[in-house]
């Protein structure tokens, strides 16, 4: 499900759904929202990190794809 933006804006991921903070280029997984920042955690885990609500999107399908793959790969090698 995307948060609905006003015309002129890309939709923005919620709460559990994967995101691209456009400023860093990283990708991962909106944990909240609090006072204009959006938190959001790497999909392989570790630790959350703000956004500027401005610079948060939905990654592109590759993106995506990229980043959900790096995340079955991390989990073989450790035997998940």
């Amino acid at each position: 499900m995307l948060v609905s933006m006003a015309s002129n804006q890309q939709a923005r991921p919620a709460i559990g759904e994967l995101a691209k903070d456009q400023k860093t280029g990283r990708i991962g997984l909106v944990m909240g929202e609090i006072g204009g920042r959006v938190q959001i955690r790497p999909v392989s885990g570790g630790i959350k990190w703000d956004a500027m609500t401005g610079d948060v999107a939905a990654p592109k399908a590759r993106e995506e794809l990229s980043a959900r793959l790096a995340v079955k790969n991390n989990n073989s090698r450790v035997g998940l």
